[in-house]
């Protein structure tokens, strides 16, 4: 699914209506309908709804919402601080008149605005994805007055005050949270998600979001261009690769993963274990000496090469063996460990997944960027990001720096988060639609690094394999959380359904 700015959605929503054709009015009455069905869905019949309007299309659609919510014989009151409107919401103004079933108040200083109690809804369809300048004056002091009820909030496409890429000229209280920006409850935002949504900071104002079909053009969306995508389910399920009958473990590759260190040898099995489960044919695992024991028992599908180090990385492989190689997980920063990934990087003749302590020991030593191909996979927290790429002011700068970074490189730069994103050497970047706050503890990064290097051994595209491979991390993880909770899961809860994640992808 594209990502789109709010100069396109304009020209989507212009081109929808020129050659569907529909009018204007209609193609908002229709986002209306769509946006009241899902509120009814949301709400209890006797709650008390206050639709907050404002001059423009937004406005236009929150009108248009509550004379549909009257017409359900809900309770509803809207409050508009001028009667100037745009054509297709003076429109609606003038049927929510005509119906006679909505009260319509007019707000235009602080003394008239509402008590708003814990169980009334307040719908904010005051300003949409065409803001251009933070709020003030007025409409600010609206926004607080919501914000500082108790009121659930349920804002039309965009919550009133957020900007749909980079917000970063908002003022933030010390909390963070940005200020005359509402706080949803839930967004619910028309055809296609925005940008923000996806940076952590987003969180206290969008609430839960979803995005509702309200038909428009896909003959042009397709046309659009943009490097910013929400990965799908559909999407995922067009890259997996079908197994035939006479396939067999030498089909489907041979990994490495060098990973592991005495006191961190989980970090080896979780990732051995990962990979396995995710389907490569053969998996050799290299460790020092002190985990032998640990990993023949806990792993006894994985073969195991021993470092002459009794507790660390210190030697190579023959890497020609091997279809793909994960290295980073445990493994520590010791000069030894850096010189022995040079040697592997120095031999690489395919990409590379490189996480964790491989991740470290490069942004301690910056020379190491020539040495990795192009293409490998680089998997760092948003820690390890910093180390790498340098500290960031806010999300959507990190966001520049992580594709500038990917570009530069020639590399895939797979940030891990809410929704982890993977920024493609040429620019595009894919953000995750799974996953969930448990998926939050030790070893869940070892596990990905894993799911990661298996994909890229079976012959998945580097870039097919990040994200599949972070699409299937996260609905594992979503599949464990509803059986054990996001409280108790741990990293192994996700490698056991891996299976699961897969059957679930096959079966829909």
């Amino acid at each position: 699914m594209k990502i789109l700015n709010a100069g396109q959605v304009k020209k989507l929503d212009a081109y929808t209506i020129e050659n569907e054709p529909i009018l204007s009015v209609n193609l908002m009455e229709r986002a209306a309908k769509v946006c009241t069905n899902r509120i009814i869905k949301i709400i209890k019949k006797k709650t008390n709804i206050k639709v907050f309007a404002g001059p423009g299309n937004n406005g236009g659609d929150g009108l248009a919402i509550a004379r549909m919510l009257a017409n359900k014989n809900y309770s509803v009151t809207v409050y508009l601080k001028s009667t100037k409107l745009s054509t297709d919401a003076q429109i609606n103004y003038e049927r929510l008149i005509e119906q006679n079933k909505a009260k319509i108040i007019i707000i235009d200083d602080k003394a008239k605005l509402p008590a708003l109690k814990k169980n009334d809804l307040v719908i904010d369809a005051l300003f949409g994805s065409g803001l251009s300048r933070p709020l003030e004056g007025f409409y600010a002091e609206i926004i607080t007055h919501i914000n500082n009820s108790e009121a659930i909030v349920i804002s039309i496409d965009i919550p009133s005050g957020l900007f749909s890429e980079d917000n970063s000229s908002l003022p933030k209280s010390e909390q963070g949270v940005y200020l005359n920006v509402i706080k949803a409850d839930y967004t619910l935002s028309l055809e296609l998600p925005f940008l923000s949504f996806f940076f952590p900071d987003a969180q206290h104002h969008t609430g839960k979001w979803e995005c509702l079909s309200i038909g428009l053009s896909q003959k042009y969306l397709q046309e659009l261009k943009s490097p910013n995508y929400y990965i799908t389910q559909k999407m995922v399920q067009a890259m997996l690769k079908k197994r035939k009958k006479f396939d067999h473990k030498g089909t489907y590759g041979h990994a490495l993963l060098i990973a592991g260190s005495y006191g961190k040898m989980g970090a080896a099995v979780l990732a051995a274990k990962a990979c396995l489960r995710t389907g490569v044919g053969l998996l050799t695992t290299h460790f020092p000496v002190s985990g032998y024991e640990i990993m023949q028992t806990a792993v006894p599908e994985a073969m195991v090469c021993i470092d002459e180090s009794g507790t660390r990385f210190c030697k190579s492989d023959e890497q020609d063996l091997y279809q793909a190689i994960g290295i980073g997980p445990g493994i520590g920063q010791k000069k030894a460990t850096l010189n022995s990934l040079i040697g592997i990087l120095n031999n690489a003749q395919k990409p590379v997944v490189l996480d964790a302590d491989a991740l470290n020991l490069l942004a301690a030593n910056r020379f190491l960027y020539d040495l990795i191909p192009e293409n490998s996979i680089l998997t760092p927290h948003p820690g390890e990001f910093r180390r790498l790429a340098g500290e960031t002011n806010n999300y959507f700068e990190q966001y520049q720096k992580q594709i500038a970074l990917a570009k530069e490189q020639k590399v895939i730069i797979v940030l891990k988060g809410a929704h982890t994103s993977i920024a493609l050497p040429d620019g595009r970047c894919y953000f995750n639609s799974t996953g969930n706050p448990g998926m939050g503890t030790a070893g869940s990064g070892d596990v990905l690094t894993g799911i990661i290097t298996s994909l890229l051994a079976q012959g998945y595209l580097p870039e097919q394999a990040a994200i599949l491979g972070v699409y299937l991390h996260g609905l594992a993880g979503d599949i464990a959380a509803k059986k054990k909770g996001m409280q108790a899961l741990i990293a192994g809860d996700i490698v056991e359904n891996i299976g699961k994640a897969y059957k679930k992808l096959s079966e829909n």
